[in-house]
Formats: C-alpha cells, structure tokens, sequence
C-alpha cells in the first residue's frame, strides 16, 4: 500500500464513523426521535470514502437519497448531520432538509435529493461551470443501479460526453432498487455497459474494497481533470439495512445478507492493515472507540440542541407566496 499509516488510519475511521452513525441513526428512528423517511448507507461505506478519497478538496459531489455516507466522505460533521436529520437548528440545513436532503457547499457537497436520478443533471450542470470557469474542478456524481434506467440518466451522460465534461459517474449497484432486484429491470446486468451507447469508457470496481474503489475512482478522475471527458464507475456493494425502515426485506435471503456481511468493507479492511502490520488490533480498537465516542456525543449535540424557530418558518423560501404577490411583499 502506498498510502502512509496516517492516510490508511483516516480512511478506517471515516468508514467506522458512518457505519456507527448509521447504527444510531435506526436505534433514532427506533425510538421516533428521528421522524420520516431515512435510507441508511451502512455497507456501502468503502465506496463513498473511497471515492472521494481521489478527489480534491475543491471538487465537488452530488448525492442520493442514500446520501448521509456521502456527505462524510466528503467531510461533513457528525454532529451537524445527527441534528439535521432530528429536524433541529443547528442541523446543515436548519432542520429543514432533514436525511434526503442534506448539502455543504463549503465542502463541494451540493445536495442530497429523493429524486431517484435528480442528481445526475445537476453534477453535469456543475461539471459544465467547472469548465466554463476552467477550474480545472472535477465532480463526483453518486447514484443508484435504480437511477440508470431512468431517462435522465441518459440524457445526462449523452450531454456530459457531447461537451467532454470533467464529471465522474459513479454507480452504486448494490443490487436492488426499493425491493426490485436490478436483474430483473435492466437488460444489462453490469450497469458499466451503459457507457457504450455514449462512447465513454467505463471500469467496474469491488465496492467493498475501498482501496480498490480509491484507485479505479483516480484513473477515472484523471482522465477528466485532463480534459478528456466523463467516465462511468460502476461499484459493486451491497446495503445492509432495508431500503427505508419500512422495509422487512422480505426479498431478500438470509443466505444473502450473510454473504455480503461476510465482505464487510470494514472487517476487511482492518484485517489488511493488520495483515501488512501497518495497524495493530489494539489500534483498530482505539479508532473504533473515538467513532463510538463522536457519534455519542453527535447525539447528545441533536438531541439538546434546539428546533428552529416558528419565526423563522417563510425565511429561505425562493419563490413568493400567493399572499406575498397580493400584498406586494418581496421573495423572502
């Protein structure tokens, strides 16, 4: 591994933050502290990290539905995100946006969406600025197996490869969308050769692998950052929560699910640090125990923080209200 001890021990913790925020997250939703609709990303971590792992700091991401990984890959705050999704203040988006919709421009995080493909657009319409400006930016679009059969999926990848745009399509096929396995609704069964029909290339990659997501993630990067146009990523995963928490994932096998825990992205990866005595047991145990700590003390930040206020309820709103056009009042 070329990567220094200090890189690699970030790498683990950043994955065993996002796994256990995702854990407290369900125990949240368990108890009704968290309401609404929530999609966990826990064993897709390696793909998220991974990916932006080969990136810059000023590239940008667009996320999914799925999106609470994604936006502490790309280094988003525990405690912000925890109070965004309990609906308080304090939250990324003043409690207001809550899981699906979760954003950090600071940090080149432009936005979650429930949308199923609504990101793809967006990452072209940024990769077309970075250009334009010659920023020499690249942008890292996520989306689902679901999101390639959708329409704007292909009109997104047809325009990114017509003006040869520095945008990274990265696929996060962990095998079904919703309860609909992808074998079932696409004709092809790696999302990969989508590609071909807009004659850009294309790599699939082990999405429980993080190092093996990092370098397929740089090659494509590279090829955009010198001008060369978009490239398709397809990350092999899997999801180990159901798709929202309603979801018993009665479509699914127990023989399955043990399966792919077995290729758990952190259990293997620690076992490689281990196994190239680049960490020891004890020092896996110490970053896990500081994930543990920040996700609790996340928590207790959420839960005492407050709600916003009722004042506030017509500030951020970008489009006038019926009753504001009457009384000529101004766009809030």
């Amino acid at each position: 591994m070329k990567e220094s001890k200090e890189e690699l021990s970030g790498y683990l913790r950043r994955m065993m933050d996002i796994r256990l925020f995702e854990e407290k997250v369900m125990e949240l939703l368990a108890k009704n502290i968290i309401k609404g609709a929530s999609h966990l990303y826990a064993g897709e971590e390696a793909v998220a990290v991974g990916a932006c792992s080969a990136i810059e700091e000023d590239d940008y991401i667009t996320s999914t539905h799925r999106g609470h990984g994604h936006c502490l890959a790309k280094g988003g705050k525990l405690p912000e995100m925890m109070a965004e999704l309990c609906g308080k203040a304090t939250g990324y988006c003043k409690g207001r946006g809550g899981s699906m919709h979760i954003a950090d421009v600071t940090k080149g995080n432009l936005g979650a969406t429930g949308i199923v493909a609504s990101n793809l657009p967006v990452a072209v319409g940024a990769a077309l600025s970075a250009k334009m400006r010659k920023t020499n930016q690249v942008v890292l679009c996520f989306f689902g197996d679901g999101a390639s059969n959708n329409g704007i999926f292909h009109e997104s990848l047809n325009m990114a490869a017509v003006w040869r745009l520095p945008v990274v399509f990265v696929c996060e096929n962990n095998l079904y969308g919703m309860s609909v396995a992808a074998k079932r609704c696409s004709a092809v069964q790696d999302m990969a050769d989508k590609a071909k029909g807009y004659d850009i290339p294309s790599m699939i990659c082990d999405g429980m692998d993080i190092l093996d997501v990092k370098e397929t993630i740089k090659k494509a990067v590279e090829r955009a950052r010198e001008g060369d146009g978009p490239t398709l990523v397809e990350c092999k995963t899997y999801r180990y929560f159901g798709h929202s928490r309603s979801d018993p994932r009665a479509y699914r096998t127990k023989e399955e699910e043990k399966e792919w825990r077995n290729k758990c992205p952190i259990k293997q990866f620690s076992k490689k640090l281990i196994d190239n005595k680049i960490l020891t047991e004890e020092e896996i145990a110490q970053i896990e125990k500081q994930s543990e700590e920040a996700v609790e003390s996340a928590e207790k930040f959420a839960i005492e923080s407050p709600y916003p206020d009722v004042k506030e309820l017509m500030d951020d709103i970008y489009a006038p209200s019926p009753a504001d056009l009457l009384n000529g009042g101004a766009i809030r």
